[in-house]
C-alpha cells in the first residue's frame, strides 16, 4: 500500500501531490461541513491599530500576514494500527502547519474511528503550507505515541475549492478521510469568467476580446455543457452553481463600539466555502464569487453570516436557506437574514447573485439514488419540546387513518344511503375490473387532481409570507433547556434519556416520512411532483403492455447482480430515495423566504440615490 494521499476535487484533475500510482483518485466530490470553530478574530489591540487600513488587506497578527483560511472536516479513520500490546486504542488526530495546531477529540477503543469535526488554520506568507497530519493514542501517565501520520502540501490544491482526501498513513498504518478547502481572504482571485469550467462536457473553444464577451462566452459554455447531448459524460456532475456574494446591510452589532466584523460562509452540503472578513463594519461588500459543482439538484445553499473573534470561535449574525431548484438563473437580490434555527425574523439583509445551471436527465436519475451524507451533522439530544411536537406530529397521522378508517366503516354502515351505494357500485366495478397497471394511473390521477386544485386555489389566495409564522415552539423549548439546565445532574439519568431519544428520533422519522409523501403529493416541490407523475405514467404503459412476470425477472436480476456488477453499489430502495428529497413540513418552513424589513430596504435606497 502507498503512503500518498488521495485526492479527490470538483475538477476531477490529477493531483501532483500523490506519492504513488496506486493511490486512487476518486471522481469529483465537492464537499463541506457545518458550522464550527473557523474564523479567529484579532486581538483588539491589533485591530485598533489597523482601524484606518483597507478591510480587505491582508490580516496580520502578532506582526505575520495570513492570507489564507485552511477548512478542515475530519471524517474517520480505516484499519488503524493497534497498540504495541494488541489492545484497542483511543485514537486522536493532530494536525500541524506552521504554528498552527489542532487535536481532535478521542475515540474510544476502535481502529475505525468517526470523528464527524470541523475547525479551521491559517495559512501564514512566512511559514510553510505543509499540513502535518498524525493519528495517536494517549498512553497511561499522558504520554502520546504515534499510531500513523502523513503529510500534504496544500499549496498544490485548488483555492475555493473543497477536496476530499483519503490519505494512507506511512508504514501502511491506516488510512484517514477529511476534506479540505483553502480560501482566499483577499477579493476575488479570478473574474468569474476566468474561472475553470466543470467537466460535464468539453466546452467549445470561442474566442472573447472583452472581458464582458469573455464571461458572456463562459456562462454561454457552461450552459451548452449540460444539455441533453452530454447527459452521459461525466454523470456525477449534476449542474453547476455560481454565488456572488455582494454585500449585507444592516447586520447586528455584537462588538464593542457597536460594531461587528463580518464574514460569510457558504455551504452546499459538505462543500464550505467563505469570504474575507470586513472588520469593524454592518454595511459589509465582500463583492467574491464562488462557483460549485452540484451533484444533487434537491441541495440546499445555506449562507451564513458570522462575526470574527479571537479565540477562534465566531457569533452568529444571521443565515438563510435557499433551495437549488427555486433559483432563478442570474437573478441578483437582497435575502433576509434568519435566526440559527431558520424559524424566524434574524437582522439585516444580504444581496447575493445566483447562476443556475443543470443536466435534467442526469437529475432525474441521480433522485432515485441514496443522497449524499453531510459528515457534521449535529448529534440529536433529547428535548422534551421536541418530543411533543413530534408526538403531535405522529397524532395528525395517526388521526387521518383513523378519520379515513370511519369514512370506510359509515360506508359499511349505511350512515349515508347515497354514499354507501356509490362506495358500493364503485367497489364491484374495481373488482370486476381491475388490473395491474391501473394502480399507478390511479396515483398519477391524484397528482393531477392535486395539481388543478392548487392552480385554482392559487388564482384566489396569495401564499402566505412567513412572517405570520408564530415561532411559539422555538420559544417554549428555549424556556425547557432553561430550566432543564436548572435541574442537577443526579436528577436526569442517562438510560431514560437514551430510551426517550430514540423514541423521539423513532416519531420524527415516521412522521418526516408521512410529510413528504403527503409534500410529493401537493406539488410542493413541482420538480419532484412533474418527475413522479412522469414515472407513474410510464409505469402505467409498461405494465399495460409488459406481463408482469417479465417485469418482476427483470427487477430481480438487477437486484440480485448488482453487487456482482458493481461490488462498491450502495444498497437503496428507489422510492425512499426519491422520497429524502421531498422536504417536509419543517423544512418548508425553514426555506421559506421573508420580506426585507421595510426599514432596512429604505435605508438602502436611501443609500443608492
Amino acid at each position: 500500500m502507498s503512503n500518498g494521499p488521495s485526492i479527490s476535487d470538483d475538477s476531477n484533475s490529477t493531483n501532483p501531490f500523490l506519492s504513488s500510482k496506486d493511490d486512487e483518485v476518486d471522481d469529483d466530490v465537492s464537499q463541506t461541513t457545518n458550522d464550527g470553530d473557523f474564523l479567529s478574530k484579532l486581538n483588539v489591540k491589533n485591530v485598533f491599530n489597523r482601524l484606518s487600513t483597507k478591510s480587505n488587506e491582508p490580516k496580520k497578527v502578532k506582526s505575520k500576514v495570513w492570507n489564507h483560511v485552511v477548512s478542515v472536516v475530519l471524517i474517520e479513520g480505516h484499519d488503524l494500527l493497534p497498540k504495541a500490546d494488541n489492545t484497542l486504542p483511543d485514537p486522536f488526530v493532530k494536525f500541524i502547519m506552521g504554528t498552527e495546531r489542532y487535536k481532535s477529540k478521542s475515540k474510544s477503543k476502535t481502529l475505525a474511528p468517526k470523528w464527524m469535526e470541523q475547525f479551521s488554520l491559517y495559512m501564514f506568507d512566512d511559514q510553510s503550507s505543509v499540513l502535518e497530519i498524525s493519528v495517536r493514542d494517549t498512553e497511561i501517565g499522558g504520554r502520546e505515541t504515534v499510531l500513523g501520520s502523513m503529510t500534504i502540501d496544500l499549496e498544490n490544491l485548488e483555492k475555493e475549492k473543497t477536496h476530499r482526501v483519503d490519505g494512507n498513513l506511512v508504514d501502511d498504518a491506516g488510512t484517514i478521510s477529511f476534506l479540505v478547502t483553502v480560501c482566499s481572504m483577499t477579493g476575488d482571485p479570478a473574474t468569474p469568467a476566468d474561472r475553470p469550467l466543470p467537466e460535464a462536457a468539453d466546452p467549445p473553444q470561442t474566442p472573447a476580446s472583452s472581458p464582458q464577451q469573455k464571461q458572456s462566452v463562459n456562462r454561454k459554455a457552461v450552459a451548452d455543457s449540460y444539455t441533453f447531448l452530454n447527459s452521459f459524460k461525466n454523470f456525477r456532475n449534476i449542474g453547476w452553481l455560481q454565488v456572488k456574494v455582494l454585500k449585507a446591510h444592516g447586520l447586528a452589532a455584537v462588538d464593542m463600539g457597536g460594531k461587528s466584523d463580518p464574514f460569510c460562509v457558504l455551504e452546499l452540503v459538505n462543500s464550505r466555502l467563505q469570504t474575507q472578513t470586513i472588520y469593524k463594519c454592518l454595511t459589509p461588500e465582500w463583492n467574491k464569487t464562488f462557483t460549485f459543482t452540484v451533484l444533487d439538484i434537491h441541495s440546499v445553499l445555506e449562507v451564513t453570516v458570522f462575526d470574527e473573534n479571537s479565540d477562534k470561535k465566531m457569533d452568529f449574525l444571521g443565515k438563510v436557506a435557499i433551495q437549488l431548484l427555486k433559483i432563478r438563473p442570474g437573478q441578483r437580490r437582497w435575502f433576509q437574514l434568519k435566526d440559527s434555527r431558520l424559524t424566524s425574523r434574524g437582522k439585516g439583509v444580504i444581496q447575493l447573485e445566483l447562476d443556475f445551471v443543470y443536466n435534467t436527465l442526469k437529475a432525474a436519475v441521480r433522485t432515485f439514488n441514496p443522497r449524499e451524507v453531510k459528515y457534521t451533522t449535529p448529534e440529536p439530544k433529547f428535548k422534551v419540546s421536541v418530543m411533543k411536537r413530534n408526538i403531535d406530529r405522529v397524532s395528525k397521522i395517526v388521526q387521518s387513518v383513523v378519520e379515513t378508517g370511519k369514512f370506510v366503516g359509515s360506508c359499511f354502515n349505511w350512515d349515508s344511503k347515497l354514499r354507501s351505494s356509490v362506495a358500493f357500485a364503485i367497489y364491484l366495478f374495481v373488482v370486476i375490473h381491475l388490473e395491474l397497471y391501473m394502480l399507478p394511473a390511479v396515483l398519477a390521477l391524484v397528482f393531477l387532481k392535486n395539481l388543478l386544485v392548487l392552480n385554482i386555489v392559487e388564482g384566489f389566495k396569495m401564499e402566505r409570507d412567513g412572517e405570520d409564522y408564530n415561532d411559539i415552539e422555538c420559544d417554549d423549548e428555549e424556556e425547557l433547556e432553561k430550566a432543564e439546565k436548572s435541574k442537577g445532574f443526579v436528577e436526569k439519568l442517562q438510560s431514560i434519556q437514551e430510551v426517550c431519544l430514540q423514541v423521539q428520533e423513532a416519531m420524527d422519522q415516521v412522521a418526516t416520512l408521512a410529510e413528504r409523501g403527503k409534500n410529493a403529493l401537493t406539488w410542493k416541490v413541482p420538480w419532484l411532483s412533474w418527475l413522479a407523475l412522469i414515472v407513474l405514467s410510464a409505469a402505467t404503459v409498461l405494465l399495460y403492455f409488459v406481463p408482469l412476470r417479465v417485469i418482476a425477472l427483470a427487477w430481480g436480476i438487477n437486484k440480485f447482480t448488482k453487487k456482482l456488477r458493481s461490488p462498491n453499489a450502495i444498497d437503496n430502495n428507489e422510492l425512499l430515495d426519491y422520497l429524502s428529497r421531498v422536504p417536509s413540513d419543517k423544512e418548508l418552513m425553514q426555506y421559506r423566504e421573508l420580506k426585507p424589513d421595510a426599514g432596512v430596504q429604505a435605508a438602502i435606497r436611501k443609500k443608492q440615490q
